[in-house]
């Protein structure tokens, strides 16, 4: 059975707090709403109280065209991917070149050759490396990135396989966007990187730390509801990628996320109430309160997603690996079993069962 070994994260160097970014949207929509400060009040019930972007807080108070920023999405993202990637081979003494499958997961950039061609040439990894860029799948993209590298773990048990998710959604601010979806996303996103790795059957045991306790990665699960393109995604234009986030994902969270919960689990003779730890994203407040609502869950059982959003806000696809390198930290009993969920584009939902 695969197992998820390691999980290295690593963010990029400015530290905002909440109140700033809410003043800066102050000044940005000002002319926009005639209802402002009452929209203005979404800064704190997110319950975020800071986050790291990868530019000072003064660059994104200018215009700035769609090939500066995704020429910085690319210096950006090799960093800190490479960044995350040395902290997550560190914790189990692996070296970049010993490698075997590469899976690079982002939405908030466009790069060909793609993130892991050059991280391939920067880190020194080996010449048949396979590699798999992964783009589009927004905030569902750490899970389904795990998901893939099971299945490849199983295809290939002698393989190391390296999952990368990096995210820069503060380089997407588009300066002329006076949106409501805008506004929500100025109080919501950041930016970070996160590696984890993964190991098939036939993989000489690793040197684990003894802080983080592996699970077994049992199966996983997607599903795409019809007709919902329109829930949350990029509008491309020439200013670059405008945010598409509706208004209403707390309540299709509520209505259609414990069927699909119950169907994976039946696979597994089991039911929502068997599994010890949900690690769910932390798509915002509300949409944790949906998953409380849709799975009967205490608040203490987010408690994790919570801290990670009140810490970090929304990191689109690599905030799960965040909750994840926290959890395999906590003590766990035998056979207890774990559960990686996250929407995304399309409208889509992603999970992965963990056992430890």
């Amino acid at each position: 059975m695969p197992v998820l070994a390691s999980i290295g994260t690593a963010l990029p160097p400015y530290k905002i707090r909440q109140e700033e970014t809410r003043d800066f949207a102050r000044k940005f929509f000002k002319d926009a709403f005639k209802d402002l400060e009452r929209l203005l009040k979404v800064f704190h019930s997110t319950e975020i109280e800071k986050r790291f972007f990868c530019m000072p807080r003064t660059w994104y108070e200018q215009k700035h065209s769609w090939e500066e920023k995704n020429a910085l999405f690319i210096e950006n993202a090799i960093c800190l991917s490479a960044e995350a990637i040395t902290a997550c081979l560190r914790k189990v003494n692996l070296k970049p070149s010993e490698i075997d499958i590469f899976v690079l997961v982002t939405s908030t950039g466009i790069a060909t050759p793609s993130l892991d061609a050059y991280l391939y040439n920067l880190l020194g990894m080996k010449n048949s490396l396979i590699r798999i860029p992964l783009w589009g799948l927004g905030c569902a993209g750490g899970v389904s990135g795990i998901a893939r590298a099971r299945e490849l773990a199983i295809a290939y048990p002698e393989s190391k396989i390296l999952v990368c998710c990096v995210e820069l959604c503060s380089l997407t601010f588009v300066f002329n966007d006076y949106s409501k979806a805008n506004l929500i996303a100025t109080s919501l996103f950041a930016d970070g990187a996160a590696a984890a790795l993964v190991i098939g059957d036939k993989v000489k045991p690793l040197s684990i730390s003894e802080e983080e306790r592996a699970p077994k990665i049992l199966g996983s699960h997607s599903f795409i509801w019809p007709d919902t393109l329109d829930v949350m995604g990029w509008n491309i234009q020439n200013e670059g990628m405008m945010v598409v986030f509706s208004r209403d994902i707390p309540s299709l969270v509520t209505q259609k996320v414990r069927s699909q919960v119950e169907a994976f689990m039946k696979r597994y003779q089991l039911t929502p109430e068997k599994i010890a730890r949900y690690i769910t994203h932390p798509g915002g407040t509300k949409v944790l309160q949906a998953y409380e609502t849709a799975l009967d869950l205490k608040p203490d059982d987010l408690a994790l997603a919570k801290e990670v959003l009140r810490d970090h806000g929304n990191m689109s696809s690599c905030t799960i690996f965040y909750i994840l390198e926290k959890e395999l930290k906590r003590s766990h009993d035998l056979g207890e079993y774990g559960l990686m969920l996250a929407l995304g584009p399309g409208f889509s939902c992603e999970q992965v069962l963990l056992q430890w």
